[in-house]
């Protein structure tokens, strides 16, 4: 099994909206389980705005995938969103291949995602 670098995951708050820096591979095992559980943990604390970053996401698969379906999922139940921001490339192709883009507000910058707060 190849090892692959850990996954990096920065929250930061502005203006209300958590945004979350990601940095490495979004695959299956450890980085999706550690970017569920810090959503998990801004949730008990009440956010209900998130924008995901993922330009500093060199691949995600179908476990990546599913991570952020469940994020969308677990905020929409709590009455708040989730966006996404991803320039086109490898990352963004697949987001477009599994229609995810259409289900998941995707923008290129982090000003265009913040729009919604």
């Amino acid at each position: 099994m190849t090892q692959h670098a850990p996954i990096e995951i920065n929250v930061r708050e502005q203006n209300g909206v958590h945004i979350f820096d990601v940095h490495g591979r979004l695959t299956i095992g450890d980085s999706s389980d550690q970017l569920t559980a810090a959503l998990s943990s801004i949730l008990q604390n009440g956010a209900r705005k998130v924008i995901i970053d993922l330009n500093g996401v060199p691949q995600i698969d179908s476990s990546g995938i599913s991570s952020l379906v469940r994020m969308s999922v677990s905020l929409g139940r709590e009455g708040g969103s989730l966006h996404l921001i991803c320039k086109p490339g490898r990352v963004r192709d697949a987001l477009t291949v599994t229609r995810l883009v259409e289900a998941i507000p995707t923008f290129d910058t982090l000003a265009a995602a913040s729009k919604f707060a």
